[in-house]
């Protein structure tokens, strides 16, 4: 049985509590690990540490340079030890060994590219129109930094939020989720062999009333940096608002994936697929609304079906494994609640519709790749995110039709167009609410381009330059060079 310590000031350390809770192995329904659950003292603790390295320390002496080259080292480390940490990502969330090495082979440019952007954050000079003065902008950074990460991809959603954050100069205290602990705790592991002082980057785990709202609520954190649902996601900002805390929040999507009559269809089938039942569905870009044009609607749906049925679910540490279980037992029964309620609305049940019970599907919390037809964009099953394998198909008959479709839910994270009319595609990315529109692809995402949602999706941007600002306050310096004070009760 693995044993997890928290990450404070450099060190791994026990929880004041003297609690521990278990971690479970998705595929197998068994505990795996033991993880430290931490409290507000533990939170108080590390973003203590933290703020002691932001001001006392030699963080703040160090050349943006030099912090650019700490990040790109521990891109290095995070490259070297790849396999490991993927290994353990899949052991704790049960995501597939090949998405989870992937991204892992991935995440170091997301600290190679911040490491190059730490030095290339520039002021201006700004023209006056008094004479006089001379005055210019410096980017600073916020100060403490609490980084609260999901379950579904721990490590790739930390680099996200941790690279742009250490690239301005802020520390870190990040709180993984409870369910998924364990490899942001072996990561860390890499800071002091990259150089990084003590206290830059600490870890506090344990669950979010005990742990996260101490974070949120802490005067010494200045912004807080969020993915997760937009029910927690709006108590975040509520709670940061009170004392004018800076936040990013990356919350749900009920993204809408819409093919034309004109598109590659065999292009498109490959693309819807991958939309709803790669990562077992639990990615909030998922593409669980597919919009089809009534004309190649049944067409469509047939080679849906047939692609989707030979769906290979097992063991996600197999490579021949495409769909693996639910990450966590409420989800895993929220998500076959989800199925019932689709069935009660009307919905037709096209595929799966249940638990998996396939023999190589073991013990572990498998949900059959499910498809509803029929559905009515008024449904629940098409209003709520499921975060699940399951797909709802929606007729509709023309552009309008399926924008007034795509853009009628609260959610506004991805979306899809498939169409070979460049100028469709061009009108549909301008008019469709939502962060990011793909156009012939789905869930391609780069640390170069901005990420982020409209309306109940979240604020703020995620990846590219975009990113880094979202961790720097902008200061103004006017310096007299030879203007008279004159009056001192006016204005200048």
């Amino acid at each position: 049985m693995q044993k997890y310590q928290m990450y404070i000031d450099g060190a791994y350390a026990a929880p004041a509590s003297g609690k521990w809770f278990d971690s479970y192995n998705p595929y197998t329904g068994e505990v795996w690990a033991q993880i430290a659950q931490g409290g507000a003292e533990d939170a108080d603790r590390a973003v203590r540490a933290a703020h002691r390295a932001l001001t006392e320390g030699p963080w703040p002496q160090l050349s943006a340079s030099q912090r650019g080259l700490l990040l790109h080292k521990l891109g290095d480390l995070v490259a070297r030890d790849a396999k490991k940490l993927a290994e353990t990502e899949v052991r704790d969330n049960g995501k597939l060994i090949a998405e989870m090495q992937g991204q892992l082979n991935y995440i170091p440019q997301w600290y190679y590219y911040f490491g190059g952007l730490a030095d290339k954050i520039q002021g201006a000079v700004i023209p006056l129109d008094k004479k006089g003065f001379f005055n210019f902008t410096r980017h600073e950074p916020l100060g403490v930094v609490a980084a609260i990460t999901p379950w579904n991809s721990p490590l790739l959603l930390t680099a996200w939020k941790l690279a742009p954050a250490l690239a301005a100069g802020n520390t870190v205290v990040i709180k993984p989720s409870e369910f998924t602990s364990a490899s942001t705790l072996e990561f860390v592991k890499l800071f002091e062999e990259a150089g990084f002082p003590p206290g830059v980057v600490n870890v506090v785990t344990g669950f979010g009333k005990e742990v996260g709202m101490p974070l949120v609520e802490h005067p010494l954190v200045r912004k807080i940096a969020f993915t997760g649902s937009d029910t927690t996601g709006r108590l975040i900002n509520e709670t940061a608002a009170k004392t004018f805390k800076r936040v990013s929040l990356e919350l749900g999507g009920k993204s809408p994936n819409i093919v034309f009559a004109d598109a590659n269809l065999e292009e498109a089938v490959n693309g819807a697929v991958s939309g709803i039942f790669a990562a077992t569905g639990q990615t909030c870009i998922a593409g669980s609304r597919l919009l089809l044009q009534e004309s190649i609607h049944d067409a469509f749906v047939e080679k849906l079906l047939a692609l989707a049925k030979t769906a290979r679910m097992g063991d996600p540490m197999s490579m021949d494994t495409q769909v693996g279980p639910v990450t966590t037992r409420p989800q895993y029964e929220k998500v076959l609640g989800y199925i019932d309620i689709a069935k009660q609305e009307g919905a037709k049940l096209l595929l799966g519709g249940g638990a998996a019970t396939r023999p190589e599907c073991g013990k572990g919390w498998f949900v059959e790749p499910t498809v509803f037809a029929g559905v009515n964009n008024k449904m629940r099953i098409a209003q709520e995110e499921v975060f699940g394998p399951v797909l709802s198909v929606i007729k509709f008959k023309d552009e309008e039709e399926a924008l007034a479709i795509a853009n009628d839910v609260r959610f506004g994270l991805g979306s899809g167009v498939w169409t070979s009319d460049i100028g469709r595609a061009m009108r549909m990315s301008e008019r469709i609410q939502a962060g990011t529109v793909w156009v012939n692809t789905y869930r391609a995402v780069s640390y170069l381009s901005p990420f982020g949602g409209y309306k109940d999706s979240g604020l703020g941007r995620e990846n590219g330059m975009e990113a880094v600002r979202e961790y720097l306050q902008v200061k103004s310096v006017l310096i007299n060079t030879g203007a008279a004070t004159g009056n001192p009760f006016v204005l200048r």
